[in-house]
Parts: structure tokens; C-alpha cells; sequence
């Protein structure tokens, strides 16, 4: 356990001081427990949420396929149209779109879908991109909040207790819209300096003929009607019984037999280092899992609160807060679940435990850029872009935005189960 709790540290350590590539140091880290035998080669690639893995290939083909279309730049000039080519509701529009999707399709899909529309509407307009992917990816993980299927220890409690899409929406998404308003409204505070639009940049947005950024129109009309029947299999998937990666790798494939683009240039546009930064921080957490560190720090919060249930309910949203933002919010999620249970069984069954929980983990996500998978797909795509995101600038602003959002939540929490 303390082995791969210091592999782990060291490795967090070393991305943060972004002198080695952040995959680099995850594949190291991954090499090194599974060499070292504290983690198993069958352990290791259980350990690995193929889940994950095919949703983002799938949408990064998706989007590498439609991207020569020229469908993004026509996104792209119509939000900044609506917008009027102003600052605020620039922020309004593409925040609020990816708080809603993220509710309804899952945070990290949106973040994929969401990202190459914010890199050319920021081009247009002449801001600069990384304020504005920073508060989606904010924005995204809120969003995910406020229902069953938006975020995934969302979807990890529904499965361990049977909660409903209805019950999720009514606990949770008051909160998550609250705290949504008043994070963005801060964000947008600060970085309003950044986000000024030129008044001739306003006007040549406005003056621009959308329809003309079209490129291939021939193209279009072959990936476009797959592209929103993925979208579409996102909304139906639980109903289909299928996993969002095998909605996205179905899309993918059909569209790669549609499309005229060759095959070996579509995947050429899959992020391989972002996959590959996954595959090694899923088996760096699977250390940490299976030699019983991450349950370590959840069982140690019933000997913390000693069966009072406020400080249990409280506990168990900053535990969780803190636990998802150092390791990653799904694995702890998965391992704060049997422990919830036994809290939850000693207070006659409330389910008041699950939405402290789901709150922890899913706020916790905005803590760090590898607390969720959303964070790490935008920074990926940034990075592809030429404009990444560094670790520490994303910790200067996830740190306060969580410690803004827990304190938000701690006061629902109060109000509404205590």
C-alpha cells in the first residue's frame, strides 16, 4: 500500500511540475506497479474502464470525421451571432449549453462535442480559448451533477441503489443549477478583462454569412444524419441497454464507412496520448484500489464522525470532495459506495447519504485537471490545439471554484437533510 501510495504521489508530482509529459509519467507510474507486482497484469486491465477508453475514441473519430465539413465553424459563427458577439452572453450561451448537455448526454461527451466549437468561435471573435474551455469543463462537471446519467459516480450510486433519473433530478438539480449561476457569474468576473471583444471583431461576426463555411456540403450530408442519430443514442442509450461507448464507436464506425476521408487520416485525428494517459492513471488508481489504500480513507470517515449523522453527511461530502479531486472521482466514488451503505443502514436506510456523496465526488471533479475524465479530454484537445492547459493554472482556479462549490452544497445540505 505505501509503495503505491508513493508512486502515485510522485507521479501527481511530476505532472504538476509539467517537465515530463503527463502520459509519459503515467505509463511509468502504471510500468512500475505492475512490475514492482503491487498491482496484478489481470488486476491492471480490470482496473481500466474500457468504458471510458471507447467513449473517447468514438467521439474524437466522430468529431475528427465532421470536422472537414466545416459543421463546427457553422456552429461556431451562429453561437457568436445569437450572441451578438458579445462577452457575457458568449460565456451564457456555450456555459449553459454545456451544463445542459453534460445533464443529459454525460459530461465528457459534451466536452468533446463542445471544445473544437469553443477553439473556433474564440478564433473568430480574437479571445482567447483557454478562459472559456476552463469554465466549461467547470460547467460541464455541475451540469453532470444534476442528474442520473451526467456524470459518472452519478451513474455508479443509481446502480448500487436503484435511485431513479426523477429522484437525482429533484435532489440534486436545484443545487447544481444555484451553484452554476454563482460559480459562472464569478468566473466570468475574473476573466472579464481577458474576454473583451473588439468592436470590429463583433461586426465581422455579425457579418458573416454562416452558410458559407460549409466545405464540403456532399460530405456533410453523408455524416451529419449519423452524427445526430449518435447524439440521439447518447439520450436513449440507457432505454437501448447500451453503453455510451458502444454508441459512440457505433457512430464512429459508420461513419468511417460512410465518409470518403481514408481511413488512416481519420485516425490519425484520435487524441493517442490523452488515451494513453488514461490507460496509466487507470492502473495507477488501480494500485492504490487494490491494495486498499482508497478504502483506507473512506472507512476512516465512520471513525471520524462516530455515528452522528450530521457529521457523517457533511463528512462524506468533503471526504468525497477531496478524495475525487487527488485521485480521480469514479474510482473513489466506487470505493466511498459499501461504506455509504453501511452509514446509510445505521441511519434506517436515508438516501439524504447518497446526494452527500454524489455532490463530494462530482463537485470534487473541478479540483484538479485529472479529477474527472471531462477534465482530462479538454486538455487533451487544447493541448492538440496548441493551447494547453498546465496544471497549475487549472489547480488556481478548480481549488477555489470546489471550496465555492462545497460551501454551497454543505448549506443544501443543511437546509434541506439536517
Amino acid at each position: 500500500m505505501a509503495f503505491a501510495v508513493i508512486v502515485f504521489l510522485v507521479a501527481l508530482a511530476v505532472i504538476a511540475s509539467e517537465r515530463v509529459h503527463r502520459t509519459q509519467v503515467a505509463l511509468i507510474g502504471a510500468a512500475t506497479v505492475v512490475v514492482a507486482g503491487v498491482i496484478e497484469q489481470e488486476q491492471a486491465i480490470e482496473a481500466i474502464d474500457f468504458n471510458t477508453i471507447g467513449l473517447l475514441a468514438g467521439m474524437m473519430l466522430v468529431v475528427r470525421l465532421t470536422e472537414p465539413t466545416g459543421i463546427y465553424n457553422y456552429m461556431a459563427i451562429r453561437a457568436g451571432q445569437l450572441a451578438r458577439g458579445r462577452p457575457l452572453p458568449v460565456v451564457i450561451a456555450l456555459t449553459g449549453t454545456t451544463a445542459v448537455l453534460s445533464a443529459f448526454l454525460d459530461n465528457l461527451t459534451t466536452i468533446l462535442l463542445m471544445v473544437p466549437i469553443t477553439f473556433l468561435l474564440a478564433d473568430t471573435l480574437d479571445l482567447p480559448p483557454i478562459p472559456l474551455i476552463i469554465m466549461e469543463i467547470i460547467a460541464s462537471n455541475i451540469g453532470g451533477t444534476a442528474t442520473l446519467i451526467g456524470d459518472p459516480p452519478n451513474i455508479l450510486i443509481a446502480g448500487a441503489t436503484g435511485l431513479s433519473f426523477n429522484e437525482f433530478l429533484v435532489n440534486l438539480a436545484p443545487i447544481a443549477a444555484l451553484t452554476l449561476v454563482v460559480v459562472i457569474g464569478v468566473l466570468y468576473a475574473v476573466y472579464r478583462p481577458r474576454l473583451q471583444i473588439a468592436a470590429e471583431n463583433r461586426e465581422k461576426v455579425m457579418s458573416l454569412d454562416a452558410r458559407r463555411s460549409i466545405e464540403d456540403p456532399a460530405e456533410l450530408k453523408r455524416t451529419l444524419p449519423i452524427l445526430v442519430l449518435t447524439i440521439l443514442g447518447f439520450f436513449a442509450h440507457q432505454a437501448l441497454g447500451l453503453e455510451p461507448a458502444t454508441v459512440a464507436l457505433t457512430g464512429a464506425s459508420a461513419m468511417l464507412l460512410a465518409s470518403r476521408q481514408p481511413v488512416e487520416e481519420a485516425l490519425s485525428g484520435i487524441e493517442w496520448a490523452t488515451l494513453f494517459f488514461f490507460l496509466g492513471l487507470f492502473v495507477l488508481v488501480g494500485s492504490l484500489e487494490v491494495t486498499g489504500a482508497i478504502d483506507e480513507v473512506a472507512q476512516g470517515i465512520g471513525g471520524i464522525t462516530g455515528g452522528n449523522r450530521t457529521a457523517e453527511l457533511l463528512g462524506i461530502t468533503w471526504i468525497s470532495a477531496i478524495g475525487s479531486g487527488v485521485v480521480d472521482n469514479i474510482p473513489f466514488t466506487a470505493a466511498m459506495i459499501p461504506v455509504v451503505e453501511q452509514l446509510q443502514a445505521g441511519d434506517g436506510g436515508d438516501d439524504a447519504y447518497w446526494w452527500a456523496l454524489s455532490l463530494g465526488a462530482c463537485f470534487g471533479g473541478n479540483a484538479t485537471l485529472i479529477a474527472a475524465a471531462a477534465n482530462v479530454a479538454a486538455s487533451g484537445l487544447a493541448e492538440r490545439a496548441g493551447q494547453p492547459i498546465s496544471f497549475l493554472g487549472f489547480l488556481a482556479v478548480g481549488l477555489p471554484v470546489t471550496l465555492l462549490s462545497m460551501v454551497m452544497a454543505t448549506g443544501y445540505i443543511a437546509v434541506r437533510y439536517l
